[in-house]
């Protein structure tokens, strides 16, 4: 495509598999496709995004075009997946997460209009699944089951075969964008890491004593997660450290819980005494939550699915210039610098030696804090995002 002979950037349609409150409707639009979209209009772009959900009532904050269908099993996937290309116009494809429910629908979408198609990749999706290890080896029995039963396996459009499947196919997008590098040695393509709204996240906007006032939490030295907690997030190695230390005024905090399951409910009936959950939050209040913390965890376990992800929790703290204290796992260390607070994955004896020495040493860890933020400006702002993303779309 040769933009030089263009009077207006391309529109960009962003295909994406999962619009729901549990995928990328959470946060009312603050997790990657929005965040790409917000880097690509900051670069004269006119964005929309298509993708499945069926949840009307999602308030989002960013200010986008957004088409969804309603999510459908095989068969009648297949007529969902007609009506939502009969939809897509963009002049550039840009489907996110190799599944089929976006970058199968994109390939098809591009047999028939021609348009370049760029897939972002922000997860190795078969990790979930036991990676390498994930084998589909079914009985005739358990395979007619799979296909035929209303409720199959197979009948899932994203069912981890199809996974694979498409797996191969990354090589047929005309360009790939990924966020770690991690996911750049398995994938290649560009590295974009996500971008802050470092003038929404900004620390000068919130009185950290107020916003404690306003979320009951003034009684207490906070340890903060703003993330869905998982087992491979190291929740429990935090709680345990709490645990080991048994001082009266710490506590950890958690943002909304999981929109997965009842994980946090088994962090709560196990580790009450030294947990508090707020509820969940829009994207655009999460700063002052973060505000009301005096030091942002990012615990990671070492798995593939982390060490495959970019913690959005991560820049969440960096923004706010609070202490972090994380994991050495997949790229945290390269996105902290030297202007957080690591220790070895799985470790809680070492997160409560951390957490010991930051709130001994305040003086220091908020001049960490500051640093961090200059950095989050210079590389993991949007405007850091929009910067790496302008050759890929002027290359397509």
């Amino acid at each position: 495509m040769d933009f030089q002979r263009r009077t207006t950037k391309p529109t960009v349609s962003l295909v994406v598999s999962d619009l729901s409150k549990s995928g990328a409707g959470r946060w009312g639009g603050g997790v990657r496709p929005f965040l790409l979209a917000q880097a690509l209009r900051q670069l004269g772009h006119r964005v929309e995004i298509f993708g499945f959900g069926d949840d009307p009532a999602i308030a989002y904050t960013v200010d986008l075009p957004i088409v969804t269908i309603a999510p459908t099993d095989y068969p009648k996937f297949f007529q969902s997946a007609r009506h939502l290309m009969k939809q897509i116009d963009g002049d550039i494809i840009y489907a996110y997460k190799p599944k089929p429910t976006s970058f199968g629908i994109s390939l098809l979408h591009r047999l028939k209009t021609r348009r370049p198609l760029i897939l972002d990749i922000d997860d190795w999706e078969l990790s979930w699944h036991g990676g390498e290890d994930w084998k589909y080896c079914p009985t005739l029995k358990q395979f007619a089951r799979d296909v035929l039963k209303p409720k199959g396996a197979l009948r899932q459009p994203d069912h981890p075969l199809y996974l694979s499947w498409i797996e191969k196919l990354v090589s047929r997008a005309n360009a790939v964008t990924v966020h770690t590098q991690f996911l750049q040695h398995r994938f290649g393509g560009t590295c974009v890491p996500n971008g802050k709204d470092i003038s929404l996240f900004d620390p000068q906007r919130y009185d950290a004593q107020a916003a404690k006032q306003h979320f009951g939490l003034s009684d207490y030295r906070v340890l903060m997660f703003p993330g869905a907690p998982r087992p491979y997030k190291g929740v429990e190695d935090i709680l345990m450290a709490l645990e080991q230390l048994n001082q009266p005024d710490l506590r950890l905090v958690i943002v909304g819980g999981s929109p997965y399951d009842d994980y946090d409910s088994h962090l709560m009936q196990r580790w009450g005494q030294w947990l508090i959950k707020l509820p969940a939050l829009s994207h655009e209040k999460m700063p002052e939550a973060i505000a009301a913390s005096d030091i942002v965890v990012v615990p990671q376990r070492d798995t593939p699915a982390a060490q495959a992800q970019f913690p959005l929790k991560l820049t969440d703290g960096m923004a706010m210039a609070k202490p972090i204290l994380a994991t050495r796992v997949g790229d945290i260390p390269q996105i902290l610098g030297n202007t957080g607070y690591l220790v070895d994955s799985s470790s809680p004896t070492q997160l409560a030696a951390e957490i010991t020495h930051i709130f001994a040493n305040l003086a220091e860890a908020i001049d960490r804090g500051r640093r961090a933020r200059e950095r989050c400006r210079e590389h993991y702002s949007l405007e850091a995002m929009s910067h790496r993303l302008a050759p890929v779309l002027e290359n397509c």
